[in-house]
């Protein structure tokens, strides 16, 4: 079969390496892609944005199996013209993106069906949501209403940062139209982590957890950005923890939106915060995390065809989905100065020496250029190792980073380091 990935992240090309491994698959697009999926695949001249021309593509190519990666297609309703077309296509429609799209639809969603998650209001006047953070204070956490690349959310701890936040956002149009309406809620304790669902609208197959970090610098500090690390499995989502999240907010999620005339099937992300075992919503996604796809791909067993497909056909509960016993480490490199201000076009060397000892180097900002492979984005690479334990995964992970060299580079030094506070 043939198959198309839309998107030109870490993520899109963990989902190549991903699906080339199914015995189903004979050929595989990649619009636009990078460098690492040109490895795997045929690289598209189609923008992942670019609705009608991926149609046309894929309408032409006869394309059997379409995964759309990156959530701005998504909630533009690039599933809902793939169907009309009767092209079968993997995520979930418009309404059901707006789960991400709109921070105040998730928020209203969760509030009228009682799933756990923080205090909060919306605004879209400046002066009152300066007026509610005066009310509150701070510590107090402040979003743009809309997508932002992951990096809408700002966490204040005075109320000065948090009048800042919104200024920014809403006057300076930081994130531009998605900052019309912030998002004010109260700040929560605990550890964050992340579990990901198969869905098909009805049954809920959760996969491994895993624990982003979202802060450029060690010790989670510095600016967010779209994730400098992850591993999988998370260790504070115990498997109470993981029945919780099910019960009280996996399953009331999908079943909200049935209730709301809503059929979700795809992929739904719940961005936890938990705190003595009491998981709460910190955010919903629609699509896999990047950079969480690479970890947990990384330990997915099952072939991502087949599991898709049974999404499509709403049978997912006919699949048995299953995992490696292994633990999973990604550490991004980074342009130097992301995610603020950074150059590209930097020579990148040493990734096939790293992945000589079997670690797996996923590409997201990278180009060819004259011959060298060169930085393209302020996310470059994503160094991925698996082993036994998790002291042994983070070793392989660094290991392999020594090896790459491009100028500039950066990366945090801690991932995985609260999976061994946890040990």
């Amino acid at each position: 079969m043939k198959v198309l990935v839309i998107g030109s992240g870490g993520r899109e090309h963990t989902l190549v390496w991903k699906l080339n491994q199914s015995p189903q698959v004979d050929k595989i697009f990649t619009a636009p892609g990078n460098a690492g999926t040109a490895q795997l695949s045929e690289n598209v001249d189609i923008e992942d944005n670019d609705v009608e021309e991926l149609v046309e593509f894929a309408t032409e190519e006869e394309v059997d199996l379409t995964f759309v990666g990156p959530e701005a297609p998504l909630v533009a309703g690039i599933v809902d013209r793939f169907r009309e077309e009767g092209l079968k296509v993997f995520g979930p429609n418009k309404e059901a993106a707006k789960l991400e799209g709109s921070k105040v639809f998730s928020k209203n969603l969760m509030a009228k069906y009682d799933i756990p998650t923080a205090k909060y209001d919306a605004f879209i006047e400046v002066d009152n949501a300066i007026t509610y953070i005066k009310e509150v204070g701070a510590p107090i956490v402040v979003k743009a209403e809309g997508l932002a690349a992951g990096k809408g959310v700002i966490i204040a701890e005075t109320e000065e940062e948090a009048i800042e936040a919104v200024e920014t956002i809403m006057l300076d149009k930081k994130f531009g139209q998605a900052g019309e309406r912030v998002v004010i809620e109260e700040y929560l304790d605990g550890e964050e982590a992340t579990v990901l669902a198969f869905t098909d609208g009805e049954t809920i197959v959760p996969m491994l957890s895993s624990q982003d970090h979202k802060q450029a610098y060690d010790n989670d500090e510095g600016p967010n950005t779209g994730g400098m690390g992850a591993y999988a499995p998370a260790p504070v989502v115990t498997d109470k923890v993981l029945q919780k999240a099910y019960d009280e907010i996996l399953v009331p999620t999908i079943e909200a939106l049935q209730q709301e005339g809503i059929k979700y099937k795809g992929i739904l992300y719940a961005g936890l915060m938990i705190e003595d075992n009491e998981p709460k919503v910190l955010e919903y996604n629609v699509r896999f995390g990047d950079p969480e796809a690479q970890p947990v791909l990384s330990l997915l067993e099952t072939d991502l065809v087949e599991i898709a497909e049974a999404v499509i056909a709403e049978d997912l509960a006919s699949v048995e989905v299953e995992w490696s016993d292994k633990t999973a480490v990604c550490v991004i490199m980074a342009s130097g100065g992301y995610p603020i201000d950074y150059e590209t076009g930097k020579e990148i060397t040493g990734i096939k020496e790293t992945e000589a000892d079997g670690t797996t180097v996923f590409q997201a900002g990278t180009e060819v250029k004259n011959d060298k492979l060169v930085t393209a984005g302020g996310r470059v690479l994503g160094v991925t190792a698996l082993g036994d334990d998790y002291q042994e995964t983070i070793n392989k992970a660094y290991q392999g980073i020594e090896k790459i060299e491009f100028e500039d580079a950066e990366y945090r030094t801690d991932i995985g380091q609260k999976a061994l506070n946890h040990k």
